[in-house]
């Protein structure tokens, strides 16, 4: 039996046992500025594999019927032109890309909560946000991008409008021919109607798991349980894999216990906290068939200045976390 025919072999089991290569992502910050192949080198060194591209549209408030995208006064990286560079740089470095665009309230309101005032007013949103999403889908079929998000924690919107959003997603396949997933919130996975229609059952998994300042690993793992069982129940419904488009924790103490909190306070730095919470993350999922893997929050390309041990914050940069992390995604 010869070599070649023993990797077609060995290529062939791997696909129908399902043992195919998890997503090790990061989700990588955009850039106030351009960036160079530089920015990059530290995605690599920690062995992820993927990295989402995130683009920003704007809203005023939460009733505003108006997505502001693709202008001057934003950031380069949350731009057309800065997610394109972005994509040719980590392409470059092999990297795939989920391109993610994201909508963005002003003072930080919660994008679940949009809601708008009249019929007028949400037809007025839809074709503003229909325009949002198809620019960057016709940028990733432009540059190759295997995976588009279409939205990001919209519960409100989508639970509202059903059918806008199975309008948009047959609009969107028009022009981008890779896969499509949708980012919900951890609260709000199982209500997503459209789920059958994408490729994969995207969830920002910022589950509560512990109460405990420090939790150990064991007890975090134990506190996945249910929420592991009702992810689980919905694969079996809808057979789409299950990808975690957001993940993470801060180092801080009690960070398992609302790790969705971003708040800016200082202090409480907990290291072993974020360590464990990650770790207990990865040995619930990553060993499951169903499971597609993860983007991890959050990554920034000025790597020597993010982070560090006395950060309290989601990034893994210059902590214990990220030896953890280039630990894990290695040994996938």
């Amino acid at each position: 039996m010869n070599k070649v025919f023993l990797l077609l072999l060995s290529f062939i089991f791997l696909n129908c046992s399902g043992q195919s290569p998890k997503i090790n992502g990061v989700s990588f910050v955009a850039s106030p500025s351009e960036i160079t192949s530089k920015a990059i080198d530290p995605i690599v060194k920690v062995n992820a594999n993927w990295a989402a591209v995130m683009p920003f549209g704007f809203v005023k408030n939460l009733q505003t019927p108006k997505v502001t995208f693709n202008i001057e006064r934003q950031w380069w990286g949350e731009r057309r032109d800065g997610a394109k560079k972005t994509i040719e740089l980590l392409n470059s470095r092999g990297i795939k890309v989920m391109l993610k665009p994201q909508i963005w309230v002003w003072r930080g309101e919660f994008t679940g909560n949009i809601q708008m005032n009249s019929e007028n007013e949400w037809i007025t949103f839809e074709q503003s946000y229909e325009e949002f999403i198809v620019l960057y889908a016709k940028l990733a079929q432009e540059m190759n991008v295997p995976i588009l998000c279409i939205g990001t924690e919209l519960h409100t919107f989508v639970q509202h409008r059903p059918k806008y959003w199975s309008q948009l997603i047959t609009k969107v396949k028009e022009v981008y021919k890779g896969k499509l997933t949708y980012a919900e919130n951890w609260d709000q996975f199982d209500k997503v109607p459209f789920w059958s229609e994408l490729d994969y059952i995207g969830i920002d998994a910022y589950f509560p798991i512990s109460e405990d300042q420090t939790p150990k690993i064991d007890m975090l793992k134990q506190g996945w349980q249910k929420h592991k069982s009702s992810i689980q129940t919905l694969y079996n419904s809808k057979k789409k894999p299950v990808l975690f488009t957001e993940y993470g924790y801060r180092s801080i103490h009690y960070t398992a216990k609302e790790p969705w909190d971003s708040n800016r306070a200082d202090g409480n730095v907990d290291l072993e906290a974020q360590n464990n919470a990650l770790t207990a993350l990865y040995e619930e999922f990553w060993g499951e068939p169903w499971f597609a893997g993860g983007f991890l929050w959050k990554w920034y390309h000025n790597h020597e200045e993010s982070g560090g041990n006395k950060n309290n914050r989601f990034t893994i940069q210059n902590k214990p976390a990220e030896e953890i992390i280039r630990r894990l995604y290695k040994n996938e």
